[in-house]
């Protein structure tokens, strides 16, 4: 459930972030080490993050999809981490063992 951050005026949800991984977009959630923070992320940014990658994540799928080869593409399950500014981190395979993360699963 969302919730309004009074300073800043704006919806927002909370998550779970590591306090010791900061970098250009504050806090990331679930990076391996540190203790682990509730953080209220704001809906604006994360909305508009998440629209643009899964946007361009449809667009490679598409492009894949298009080959036509023996082993079609049918599924693609991928990763991500917030940051506390509401920043969207794809997370690789080497990264996700012991990591929190959220998972989207693309079907056709």
């Amino acid at each position: 459930m969302s919730e309004i951050d009074e300073a800043a005026g704006e919806p927002t949800l909370a998550f779970w972030v590591t306090a010791e991984d900061e970098d250009d977009d504050g806090m990331a959630l679930g990076r391996r080490g540190g203790d682990a923070v509730l953080r209220k992320v704001p809906l604006g940014p994360l909305r508009k993050n998440l629209t643009e990658t899964v946007t361009a994540l449809q667009q490679v799928f598409a492009d894949v999809a298009a080959q036509n080869g023996t082993l079609p593409l049918r599924e693609a399950q991928l990763q991500f981490q917030v940051t506390a500014s509401g920043g969207i981190q794809l997370v690789g395979t080497s990264q996700v063992q012991g990591s929190r993360s959220i998972t989207l699963v693309f079907r056709q």
